[in-house]
């Protein structure tokens, strides 16, 4: 066993949720459903603009820089869908070590947590920036968090 792979862990630089909604959507909807997955009804944000096309689209966003914050928002996925990311992790990481994933709207709404596999449903995007630093590898470095991230939520599970 290596020191480095017992170290404290460095976890989520930040974690980042949005969907968007047409003119005729009920945002506040959407705005629930970024405020329980980020946990601070706070950093939600609305921004209205137009479409390609002209009619009225409604981004909602919710981002969180704090460590302790990131990380148990993206333990609220569950354990299933953290070890289903953990499976393409590599394919699913950009080379700014950014994990995408998507997460169905409809699903959440009706209060459970499926990554969305179709992009034809209506999605929310989840973006999970890892903390990379030297003297450990970032595929260490994000199954170290992503160990984490599993921890708490089988400490929600159990709640």
């Amino acid at each position: 066993m290596t020191h480095a792979l017992h170290g404290p862990s460095v976890g989520l630089h930040h974690i980042t949720w949005r969907a968007t909604g047409s003119a005729v959507s009920d945002v506040d909807v959407l705005i629930e459903a970024l405020a329980w997955l980020i946990g601070d009804p706070e950093v939600v944000q609305t921004d209205k603009t137009s479409s390609y096309h002209g009619p009225e689209v409604i981004l909602v966003s919710a981002t969180t820089s704090n460590k302790r914050k990131a990380i148990r928002s993206f333990a609220r996925l569950g354990r299933d869908n953290i070890q289903a990311l953990l499976q393409d992790i590599e394919q699913r990481t950009d080379d700014q070590n950014v994990l995408h994933f998507r997460l169905n709207l409809d699903d959440l709404i009706d209060g459970k947590v499926v990554l969305a596999s179709d992009f034809g449903m209506a999605t929310i995007k989840g973006q999970a920036k890892f903390e990379v630093y030297s003297g450990q590898s970032a595929e260490e470095q994000r199954l170290s968090t992503l160990n984490e991230a599993l921890e708490l939520a089988k400490e929600n599970d159990a709640a």
